[in-house]
C-alpha cells in the first residue's frame, strides 16, 4: 500500500529509512561528544576535539534534515507497487438510488486496458444481501478481464437482483461468464448480448420513455417493452369487441405475480406484461406502474402533424395520424367500400367490419394512419397493431382510390414506424388473390416469408435492415406524423 493510499485512509505514514538515518546521526553525535568529554578530562587535545565536535554536530543535524526533506516529499517509486485506486467495493458498488457507473473491474494488471475485440453483455444475477457479496462477484469478473460499465440494484425481501452492463473479451462466452458468476455466489443468472443503446444510463432512458409517452398515447406499449426488456405485452379492452360484455380488469394498484404483471389501463382495460424467462422485481413493477399513471393523467392524445402528398394524377392527399375521433369518418368510408374490398381486409363476414373499428382506432393497441382528400373525406386507413410480441399491418383503401399509390405509401410509413419502434418483423394477412398487397410488400425491398393456408396468405417482412432514419416515415414518427 502506498503512502498516499495510507494517508487517504487516515493511517499514519511511517518511513523506516528516514528513522534509521536520523538515529545513526544522533548516535554519531553522541559518540563524538563522549570522546570530547573524555579527552578534555585527560587534558590531551581538548581544544582540537572541541573544534571537531563543533563541526560534526551541526553537520550531522544538517544531513539528517536534508535526508528527511528529500525522501519525505518524493513521489512513490516503482518498487513500492503504489497505485491510486479505489477498493473493489467502491469501484462496483451502488452510488445513489440503486445505480452506479464504474471504470470496471479491469483485471489483475490494474491498467483497465483490454486488448482485442470486445462485446457487450446484459446480465442479471441474484446475490446475498450481505457485506462483501458484491465485491466477490466483481472480483470474479475482473479475473476474466470483464469491465463493469453500469450496475443497477433491485432489492428483494431476501437477496438483491443486480443488473450489469458488461464489456468482455470477444473470446469469452456467455457460459464462461455465467459459470464464473455462479462460483462467486450469484444465482438465477440470466445473460444476453447487449448493444450501444444499453450504454444510456437508466434515469436517462426512463426520462426519454416518459417524454415519448407524454407526446403520443400510442407509445405506452412500446415504452413498457423498452423499459422491461424482452417481454410480451397485451392490451385487453374493458368490454369485449362486438358483444359489449364487461371483462374483468386489473386492480387499480396493479398486480405482480412472478413473471406476469397486470396494470390498469388508462381507459379502464388491462395491460398484461409477461416475461417467462425472468421474474419481475418490485422496482420494475413500480417503474411500469408510474409510466402507466403518467399516461392516465395526460389523457387521450396523438400528434397532429400531417403530410400532403401529390398523387401521379395530380390530386393532393393528406396523410396524418388517426384515433377514435375519426370513428364516424371511418364508418362512412366502410359504407362506400365494396363487399369484396371489406372481405379482403377483414377475412370474414362483411357485417363484422364496423365492430372492430373502435378497437383499431384506439392508440392503446397500435397506430393508425389516415389518408384524406382536400375536402376532408377519408379514403384510406393503415393500422400498425401490437400483437403481443409481434406486429401486424392492415390496410384498407376505398375502391375508387385504389391503385393510385395510397396503399403503398401507407404501408411504407407503417413499416418505417415499426422499424423505429424496434420491431423485429411485421406481417400482413390477406387472401392469396390479393396481388396488389403482394406487389406492395415486394416493393419494400425487405426479406419476405410467405405462408399460404386454405387461401389465406401471411407475408412476413424482416426489418433487420430498417433503421430509425432510413425513410421519411421514420422521420415523420419522431415529429409526430
Amino acid at each position: 500500500m502506498s503512502d498516499v493510499t495510507r494517508a487517504r485512509n487516515g493511517r499514519p505514514v511511517r518511513h523506516w529509512r528516514r528513522a534509521v538515518v536520523g538515529l545513526a546521526a544522533l548516535l554519531a553525535a553522541a559518540a563524538v561528544a563522549d570522546a570530547v568529554a573524555g579527552s578534555t578530562a585527560q587534558g590531551t587535545g581538548g581544544a582540537v576535539l572541541s573544534a571537531v565536535a563543533a563541526a560534526v554536530l551541526p553537520a550531522a543535524v544538517g544531513f539528517q534534515a536534508w535526508w528527511t526533506r528529500r525522501h519525505g516529499h518524493a513521489p512513490p517509486t516503482s518498487d513500492t507497487g503504489a497505485r491510486l485506486s479505489l477498493p473493489a467495493e467502491r469501484q462496483a458498488g451502488p452510488a445513489g438510488a440503486g445505480e452506479a457507473s464504474t471504470a470496471g473491474a479491469a483485471g489483475e494488471s490494474g491498467t483497465g486496458a483490454m486488448a482485442g475485440a470486445t462485446v457487450l453483455w446484459r446480465m442479471r444475477t441474484t446475490v446475498k444481501d450481505e457485506p462483501g457479496s458484491l465485491a466477490t462477484l466483481c472480483t470474479a469478473l475482473a479475473a476474466h478481464r470483464v469491465d463493469i460499465l453500469s450496475l443497477q440494484t433491485h432489492p428483494l425481501a431476501e437477496g438483491t437482483v443486480d443488473e450489469f452492463l458488461l464489456r468482455a473479451p470477444e473470446e469469452l462466452s456467455a457460459t464462461e461468464i455465467s459459470r464464473s458468476v455462479s462460483d462467486a455466489g450469484g444465482s438465477e443468472t440470466w445473460i444476453e448480448r447487449g448493444d450501444t443503446h444499453d450504454l444510456v444510463d437508466a434515469p436517462t432512458r426512463v426520462l426519454g420513455l416518459a417524454t415519448r409517452t407524454a407526446l403520443d398515447a400510442a407509445e405506452l406499449p412500446l415504452a413498457l417493452r423498452q423499459l422491461l426488456g424482452r417481454c410480451t405485452i397485451r392490451s385487453l379492452p374493458a368490454t369485449a369487441p362486438g358483444s359489449g360484455r364487461v371483462q374483468e380488469g386489473a386492480p387499480v394498484e396493479g398486480a405482480l405475480e412472478d413473471t406476469v404483471m397486470r396494470l390498469r389501463a388508462p381507459e379502464g382495460g388491462t395491460i398484461t406484461v409477461e416475461r417467462p424467462y425472468l421474474p419481475f422485481t418490485p422496482t420494475e413493477f413500480a417503474r411500469a406502474r408510474a409510466l402507466v399513471e403518467l399516461d392516465t393523467r395526460l389523457g387521450p392524445r396523438i400528434p397532429r402533424s400531417q403530410d400532403v402528398l401529390t398523387l401521379p394524377e395530380g390530386n393532393d392527399i393528406t396523410v396524418r395520424r388517426a384515433d377514435a375521433g375519426d370513428l364516424r369518418a371511418a364508418k362512412a368510408m366502410h359504407e362506400r367500400c365494396s363487399a369484396r374490398t371489406l372481405s379482403m381486409r377483414y377475412h370474414g363476414p362483411v357485417g363484422d367490419a364496423d365492430r372492430y373499428l373502435k378497437h383499431l382506432l384506439s392508440p392503446r393497441f397500435g397506430r393508425t394512419l389516415a389518408a384524406q382528400t382536400t375536402s376532408g373525406r377519408l379514403v384510406g386507413l393503415g393500422h400498425l397493431l401490437w400483437d403481443g410480441d409481434e406486429t401486424e399491418i392492415a390496410l384498407l383503401v376505398e375502391d375508387d382510390w385504389q391503385r393510385r399509390g395510397i396503399g403503398s405509401e401507407l404501408l411504407r410509413r407503417l413499416v418505417a414506424m415499426a422499424g423505429d419502434a424496434g420491431c423485429a418483423n411485421v406481417y400482413v394477412v390477406t387472401q392469396s388473390s390479393n396481388t396488389g398487397m403482394v406487389a406492395a410488400m415486394r416493393a419494400l425491398g425487405l426479406p419476405l416469408d410467405y405462408q399460404v393456408e386454405e387461401g389465406t396468405l401471411v407475408i412476413t417482412a424482416r426489418l433487420d435492415a430498417v433503421t430509425a432514419h432510413r425513410t421519411e416515415g421514420a422521420e415523420g414518427l419522431r415529429k409526430g406524423r
